[in-house]
C-alpha cells in the first residue's frame, strides 16, 4: 500500500510539473552554444539521439530518510539511490515539485557538478560538495549536496526539464507544522499560502514563495473579508480560513 501510494503521488506531481512545463526555461538543442560550463548540451544531444527511450525520469528526494532516488516511471523502477545532504533548520530545502533547469561545474563548495532548479524564492540545486562528511546531514543552506563521485554519475543520466520530488514528509510543504508566516519571510509554505489564495481568488501575483509588500494589501483583504483580527500575519486562524490543513 505505502509503494501504491508513492507511486500515485510521484506520477501526479509530475504530471503538474508537465502541465507547468512553458513556464521555465527548456533544453533547445542547439548544440552551437556548447563550452566548457555547457558541456551537459553537447552530451545531451548525442544520447537523445542515440537512446530514443531516453525519457520519463523522476528524481525524488526524501529529506527525512536523507536519500535521492532516480526513478524510471514507465518501470515503476527505482535506477539509483544516493545519500544526500538537506539544508539546516533555519535554511530548509524547498519542498515542492520542480524541475532541472540547468547544469554546468560551479566549482569551489559546489564540488564538480551542479543542476539548478526553477525553485522562484530562491538559488537552489543539487550539487557535490567539498564536505564529503556533511553527506547524511541536514548541513546545507537549502541545496541538496551529493558525494562528487555520486553527482557525476547522475550528471550523465539526466537532462534539463528532468522533474524533481522534494517530499518533507506527510506535511509537505509545512514541514514539521505551521509557521507564523511575516513579510520577508520566504519558502515552501509561503509558495503553499499563495497558492491557496489565488485558488479562492485573493492573490492575483505570481505565486513566488516571497511574502513581499505587494501581498500584505491582499492578506489584508482575505483576513477583512473573513472576519480575522487586523494584521500582515499568517498565522493559525488564516490557515483555517484558507482551510489548509495538516494530515498525518
Amino acid at each position: 500500500m505505502k509503494k501504491w501510494i508513492l507511486w500515485t503521488i510521484l506520477t501526479s506531481m509530475c504530471v503538474s510539473i508537465a502541465v507547468h512545463a512553458y513556464s521555465f526555461v527548456e533544453y533547445t538543442g542547439n548544440s552551437g552554444i556548447c563550452y566548457k560550463r555547457n558541456e551537459y548540451v553537447c552530451w545531451e544531444e548525442r544520447k537523445i539521439k542515440e537512446n530514443p527511450n531516453y525519457k520519463n525520469l523522476t528524481i525524488f528526494i526524501d529529506l527525512n530518510t536523507k536519500t535521492l532516488e532516480l526513478i524510471h516511471l514507465d518501470d515503476k523502477e527505482i535506477l539509483k539511490r544516493y545519500n544526500i545532504a538537506s539544508g539546516k533548520e533555519d535554511t530548509p530545502s524547498p519542498i515542492g515539485s520542480w524541475k532541472i533547469i540547468g547544469k554546468g561545474s560551479w566549482g569551489e563548495g559546489f564540488g564538480t557538478r551542479f543542476m539548478a532548479l526553477n525553485v522562484p524564492w530562491g538559488k537552489y540545486g543539487i550539487h557535490g560538495t567539498n564536505k564529503p562528511n556533511s553527506i547524511g546531514w541536514a548541513s546545507s543552506h537549502g541545496c541538496i549536496r551529493m558525494k562528487n563521485k555520486d553527482i557525476e554519475e547522475l550528471y550523465k543520466i539526466v537532462k534539463v526539464g528532468t522533474p524533481v520530488i522534494i517530499w518533507g514528509g506527510p506535511y509537505g510543504a509545512f514541514g514539521n507544522g505551521f509557521r507564523v508566516i511575516e513579510p520577508g519571510l520566504r519558502g515552501s509554505d509561503v509558495y503553499e499560502v499563495q497558492r491557496y489564495m489565488k485558488k479562492k481568488g485573493y492573490y492575483p501575483g505570481w505565486v513566488d514563495g516571497i511574502y513581499g509588500e505587494g501581498m500584505k494589501i491582499y492578506v489584508l483583504k482575505f483576513r477583512k473579508d473573513h472576519n480575522l483580527k487586523n494584521t500582515h500575519n499568517i498565522d493559525q486562524e488564516f490557515y483555517n480560513a484558507l482551510s489548509i490543513e495538516l494530515f498525518e
